[in-house]
């Protein structure tokens, strides 16, 4: 296992990490190349989750994926884009390193729980603007993401909007931007095939937030799968006794959404892993 702290200090605060979970080299397993999810844990921008981190990474690492944890910027600390470049940061070690940690770097996939899905969701549809590689000095073909998994995320930042998330991410600029960072707006032709999951029920992020963003990548052809369930409140993680904070986050219904990401992930990359 490469178990590994990558710093992003160059880029954000003192707090900004990720940590990498990545199948190595042994003579005991087949020498291929495995697709690897980066998680950007939910917060508000306030904190970073531990049970949108950790235990969802070695839910996947199980399953033969390699997976980091972004541990990025948030309030009061930075404000937007510090979160955005840390991100930035990661995907491009990833793809430095691909032939050394085995990394196949045409399915590197993110995965974001609420605000994390919003940074997740924004880095999906802005990757390919040259401020974002002039800032990490290399191409934007090197940022490119294949794959997004987004569960209850905050995407919209109007009428359905988490209105924290967006004053902890925009902080005094919040007049200025707040608009552009409502993702629906912002997709594009370059967007990435995107996996969404939400329960009807969530009282935090409202579950239009998926059905706008899947309803807009539809409408600029990007392929997306989107599931709702019928009960259950924010912040679900895996659903299960292991991420439950209380009894009420313990919920078989919800479970299956990783093997449907899964499923999803041989699906858009045609492959069986």
């Amino acid at each position: 296992m490469i178990y590994q702290k990558i710093e992003l200090n160059e880029v954000g605060s003192k707090n900004s990490y990720a940590t990498t979970y990545i199948w190595n080299t042994n003579h005991e397993l087949p020498q291929k190349k495995r697709p690897t999810i980066v998680i950007c844990p939910g917060g508000a921008y306030t904190f970073v989750s531990y049970r949108e981190g950790e235990p969802v990474a070695f839910r996947f690492l199980s399953m033969g994926y390699n997976v980091v944890v972004l541990r990025y910027s948030v309030y009061p600390d930075a404000t937007y884009p510090t979160a955005l470049n840390e991100l930035g940061r990661v995907v491009l070690t990833l793809r430095e390193h691909s032939d050394e940690w085995l990394i196949d770097k045409e399915k590197i996939i993110l995965m974001g729980f609420s605000a994390g899905g919003h940074l997740a969701g924004l880095f999906s549809c802005v990757w390919n603007r040259s401020q974002l590689a002039e800032s990490l000095g290399c191409s934007s073909d090197m940022l490119k993401p294949n794959g997004l998994v987004l569960g209850y995320p905050v995407i919209n930042s109007g009428k359905y909007a988490h209105e924290g998330t967006f004053n902890n991410l925009l902080g005094d600029r919040f007049d200025e931007l707040v608009e552009q960072m409502s993702l629906e707006k912002q997709i594009t032709k370059d967007n990435p095939p995107t996996f969404l999951w939400h329960t009807l029920t969530d009282g935090i992020v409202p579950v239009e937030n998926s059905v706008i963003f899947a309803s807009a990548l539809k409408e600029k052809g990007i392929s997306a799968e989107l599931h709702i369930y019928s009960e259950g409140e924010h912040g679900l993680s895996l659903a299960n006794e292991i991420t439950a904070a209380y009894d009420s986050q313990i919920l078989p219904s919800c479970q299956g959404w990783v093997d449907l990401v899964h499923q999803w992930v041989l699906k858009i990359f045609n492959t069986q892993r």
